[in-house]
């Protein structure tokens, strides 16, 4: 989709020249610089994704790992 927006001289030369250096194209880097944005900004996905890894985790302890834990709990006062 063709959209068009305003950008103050400054910030539009700085991404001409980074376009340059990257090897892409302007509406390349707009993009990427835009996906990169909404990714930061969507909190819930990355806890969705982080929540999904931990479904498919085995979190169980084998047996060096329970005395381990056994150890740290026994050493510490509650």
């Amino acid at each position: 989709m063709k959209t068009a927006f305003s950008l103050p001289d400054g910030v539009f030369r700085e991404a001409e020249e980074l376009a340059r250096r990257l090897k892409k194209s302007r509406s390349k880097l707009y993009q990427d610089a835009l996906t990169e944005y909404l990714a930061r900004h969507a909190p819930d996905a990355v806890t969705e994704a982080l929540n999904r890894l931990a479904d498919d985790v085995d979190t169980r302890l084998d047996a060096f790992g329970k005395a381990a834990a056994r150890r740290m709990l026994e050493r510490n006062e509650w």
